[in-house]
């Protein structure tokens, strides 16, 4: 089974979200929130099953869970509601933080739970960035971490790139790929960074 998260549309905000259409079939797209360059479903190949908002869903044979959070530090005033999204492969709880745009209340991190694969912002601006990205990693404690949602060269926006994340921490591995193995994950946490696809 293959899950998409957060398709984005190429050429979204005037041609700022400079990645390539996606191309790729999948069985289920999770969507944190409802901005262009993070919903793209209808220039996806299929028929896929659409999960979108708080709560939990089953599809495919996997169990979702949606926590409600915001895009923004104003409680959703600014641009508008997010969704961090669960659900378990492998017998590995991943965890996809969408557009969070604040640091995690002590309910928000209980809701959330145990995690073994983060996927967390770091750029800044429209999300949390780097030094909050650090605090949501070490509240959550996963034991492996990929960021996303910084600066590229295929990206026009004023976002940071991941090195500020990066930045005096152990345990970072380039993966020099879009692509990753998750069958064993290390004790030790670790920060993975993939290279972006198109």
């Amino acid at each position: 089974r293959k899950i998409i998260s957060d398709p984005y549309k190429s050429g979204s905000f005037g041609g700022a979200g400079g990645y390539k259409k996606i191309h790729e079939y999948s069985d289920i797209v999770l969507i944190s929130h409802d901005h262009e360059d993070h919903n793209d479903v209808s220039s996806l190949p299929g028929d896929p099953v659409v999960l979108k908002g708080a709560g939990n869903n089953e599809a495919k044979g996997f169990k979702f869970k949606g926590v409600a959070t915001y895009h923004d530090e104003s409680r959703g005033r600014e641009r508008g509601d997010n969704t961090i999204f669960l659900f378990e492969a492998d017998g590995l709880t991943v965890c996809h933080l969408g557009d969070l745009g604040h640091t995690l209340s002590e309910e928000e991190i209980a809701d959330i739970g145990k995690v073994d694969i983060l996927f967390v912002p770091v750029g800044g601006l429209y999300t949390i960035d780097a030094r909050q990205a650090t605090t949501v990693v070490k509240a959550l404690q996963p034991k492996l971490v990929i960021p996303m949602h910084y600066k590229t060269e295929k990206l026009g926006f004023d976002i940071d790139g991941v090195e500020k994340f990066l930045e005096g921490k152990e345990g970072v591995k380039r993966q020099g790929s879009p692509e990753m193995e998750f069958a064993h994950l290390e004790d030790e946490s670790q920060i993975v960074v993939l290279d972006h696809a198109m």
